[in-house]
Parts: C-alpha cells; sequence; structure tokens
C-alpha cells in the first residue's frame, strides 16, 4: 500500500529522508527504515547518531527532517525552533529502561540505591568520591572507574534528573561518549567499571555486562531492568519514553508521511524486535490519532518530567 502511494507521485531524484540525534532511539528508527524500504526502495536513509541535544540542533536550523530523542524538547531548542520556523510533531514510540551497568567480574555489587547512584554521581563528587567503599563501607577500597554518554545526550539528560534532581547537573570526571557501544565496550573491560545506557544496548550485550538492580527512595525492593518492570510501574525512576520529533514542513512529503505512519504501524514490533519496550496498544492509538490531527509542538512545555504516563502526555495541548 505504501509503495503504492509513493508510486502515485511523479516521478522525481531519489527521495532521502535525513534523520539524527538520540543513540538510544537509532536501533528502533534504524530497523524501522530497512523494513520500510523493503517496500519503497526509491527512499533513501541517512540516519545520525549525535545525541538527543545534538540531534536537536540540526533538526531545529531545518538540516533533518526526523530527530530521535530520548528526553522531550527543551525551552531553548523549542525557542530555536520557533526561530527558524520549524514547526514539529512529538510522537512517543517506544519505552526504554535506563540501565545501571557494571563489569560482570564485580562481586559485591548486584544492587544500588537512588542515593548511591546520587553520591556517586552529583557534582559534589567529582574529585572527592573515588573508591567503591567511599559510597557504601561494605564495599572495598577500589577505585570507581565511571563511564557514561555526554552532554549532548538525552540518556545524560534524563539520568541527571532521575537521580540528581536536575538535567546535566553532574560530575564531569567520568570517560564519555555519544555511542553507546563505546560504553559497553569500556565496562566489559574494567573490573571496577559503573556506567549507564540504554536497555536495548545492555540486552544485545548482557554476557559483557552485569545490570544493577535499582532501589528507588520510596521502596526497599532492589528492582532489574525489564519489559515487565517497566510496563508495571516499579522500575523507578529510570523508565523513561523515547521519541521521534518531526518537521511539519517536511511532513508534507509524502515519503516521509508515509514512512512516519509506517514507523508508528509497526513499532509495537519493531520495539520487540531490537529489544525495547512497546507502549500498549492504545497509547499507539492514540500517538496515530495526534499524527493524523496534526498535533504539533511538545506535551511537556520545555522540561524533562521523570514518571508522566504516555496517556496523560497524549491528552495534554502541546505547546509550540
Amino acid at each position: 500500500m505504501l509503495a503504492g502511494i509513493l508510486a502515485a507521485q511523479p516521478t522525481r531524484a531519489q527521495s532521502i529522508i535525513k534523520i539524527d540525534g538520540s543513540s538510544t532511539v537509532f536501533p528502533i528508527t534504524e530497523a524501522v527504515s530497512e523494513s520500510f524500504r523493503e517496500k519503497n526502495s526509491s527512499v533513501k536513509f541517512t540516519i545520525g547518531i549525535a545525541g538527543t541535544g545534538g540531534g536537536f540542533k540540526k533538526f531545529c536550523k531545518g538540516e533533518t527532517d526526523i530527530s530521535d530523542a530520548s528526553r522531550p524538547i527543551l525551552k531553548k531548542e523549542m525557542a530555536e525552533c520557533a526561530k527558524n520556523g520549524i514547526y514539529y510533531l512529538e510522537l512517543p514510540v517506544a519505552f526504554d529502561a535506563l540501565t545501571v551497568v557494571i563489569n560482570p567480574k564485580n562481586k559485591f555489587l548486584s544492587k544500588i540505591t537512588v542515593e548511591e547512584l546520587k553520591k556517586i554521581w552529583e557534582p559534589a563528587a567529582q574529585g572527592v568520591i573515588t573508591t567503591w567503599d567511599q559510597v557504601n563501607p561494605a564495599w572495598p577500597k577500589a577505585p570507581i572507574k565511571l563511564y557514561g554518554p555526554g552532554a549532548d545526550s538525552g540518556t545524560f539528560d534524563y539520568f541527571t534528573e532521575a537521580i540528581n534532581g536536575k538535567a546535566k547537573l553532574s560530575r564531569t570526571d567520568f570517560t564519555t561518549s555519544e555511542d553507546d557501544n563505546v560504553i559497553v565496550q569500556a565496562v566489559s573491560r574494567d573490573v571496577n567499571a559503573l556506567g549507564y545506557l540504554g536497555f536495548a544496548y545492555f540486552s544485545e550485550n548482557s554476557k559483557k555486562l552485569k545490570a544493577a538492580a535499582i532501589i528507588a527512595k520510596d521502596s526497599k525492593a532492589a528492582v532489574l531492568p525489564s519489559v515487565k518492570t517497566v510496563l508495571d510501574a516499579s522500575y523507578k525512576p529510570l523508565a523513561r519514553p523515547l521519541f521521534i520529533y518531526v518537521n511539519a514542513k517536511s511532513d508534507e512529503r509524502p515519503e516521509v508521511r508515509a514512512f512516519v505512519d509506517y514507523y508508528l504501524n509497526n513499532a509495537d514490533a519493531i520495539a520487540k524486535q531490537v529489544k525495547y519496550i512497546p507502549l500498549s496498544m492504545k497509547d499507539y492509538r492514540h500517538t496515530m490519532v495526534n499524527y493524523k490531527v496534526k498535533k504539533t509542538g511538545t506535551a511537556f512545555g520545555g522540561e524533562a518530567e521523570v514518571g508522566v504516563t504516555i496517556e496523560e502526555l497524549l491528552k495534554r495541548e502541546p505547546k509550540n
């Protein structure tokens, strides 16, 4: 059917859909684009992993058609888009369980509290908290080696918001990369390492990494990331929604419209395929309705929110 929609358009040079942004959302978008191209070979894609922030920089200049995002658009990015006349559709596509990872040879750490994570990652820890026993006296006097995404990453923004109470509030003396595979390799080689990344990257590398169970502030239960714990809301506070943002002007092009329609209709199956957590069918249907009526803007108003439900977001009147 999609091939028919595109075939009906006047003959033109090969279409290119430009996408950039979150390395966390990348596996879903890449899988959807590959599936889409099986029926629409005339459409080409460029898909980058500049990080959510890096992706929005390009998107708000009109350089890309779609921005992958692991956190909502921020006020400064909204202002930049508005300045450049860029209107957008904010579409949730899946859930992620932001995963705290350690080396499998680490014998003392199987669970960690939100308070302990804050003690490790808050700005006051820089140059001060350097060994494991400083976090918990039951742990050894061994050096902590920290790995995580860079400042352009939505994963960095969400983790710092959830753990330290404010996005981008973090110690800076750790090894960074916008590519989660680099973090995987670093932690897998270092017995004293701790890092954080998206659930799909952990799932794909579960023989190289170990996930730490998280104990939330209001709980005594240590909860591991999984499809079940995200859907039942027990994996707190590190479960989060993932998005694509679509340039409204780009959406006027039939190939972009066909691709986004295909993305939303197949996100459930493809999210599972690449080890992410799909939304409920009710939420996908609501997202499709919002897309069909071209509801532009963001439901967040320029600030990240930890713990908000997709159902609640989809009912909000978005702001540009």
